[in-house]
């Protein structure tokens, strides 16, 4: 399933034009953008070529919110979150912040994604990453997660969570808010 929702992805992403491609992100950042007031950090990523990109949200983010993206020390290591902007390679060559920007525990986390269902159990590129850090945030307090994606990446059907897989407790895609609660 993962292999096959990654290559549609790939197809999907390549058909767009740049401008479609800018206009699905803002109508994307339009629906996440209500659901941000209260926090102070959100967590975003930085997009792999045919991730939906969450940066048109993050840029948007209001007096006093801080954006925080994905960091790693090496590829053993426990994803954690730092300040944006994303300047320095990581371990797999994706940018990420420096390791001298602020560590942050975000209030909400948009979360990448291969493929969801509509209660909320994600399936992403199957090295856990996002669940051992979204783990790890919830001890020590609420954390929102937000599972961002293209449209038909939202399957009807119900998948099998594995006892690991930390629900989100929404998704957004630039036609859609899903309440996964």
């Amino acid at each position: 399933m993962r292999s096959r929702a990654l290559a549609e992805r790939r197809l999907y992403a390549a058909s767009l034009t740049d401008s479609l491609r800018a206009e699905l992100e803002a109508k994307l950042a339009e629906r996440v953008l209500p659901h941000l007031l209260g926090a102070g950090i959100v967590a975003g990523y930085h997009p792999l070529k045919a991730e939906i990109s969450p940066y048109p949200t993050l840029e948007r983010l209001g007096t006093g919110q801080r954006a925080a993206l994905p960091w790693f020390l090496d590829r053993d290591a426990r994803m954690l979150f730092r300040e944006a902007p994303a300047t320095e390679a990581s371990p797999w060559g994706v940018l990420q912040p420096p390791s001298s920007a602020d560590a942050l525990a975000p209030d909400v986390v948009l979360v990448p994604l291969v493929t969801a269902d509509r209660r909320g159990t994600r399936i992403g590129h199957g090295k856990g990453h996002y669940d051992r850090a979204l783990a790890h945030l919830r001890e020590g307090g609420p954390v929102f997660t937000i599972g961002v994606a293209w449209e038909f990446q939202i399957v009807s059907e119900n998948l099998d969570p594995d006892p690991w897989d930390v629900p989100l407790d929404a998704i957004a895609t630039p036609g859609e808010w899903i309440d996964c609660r």
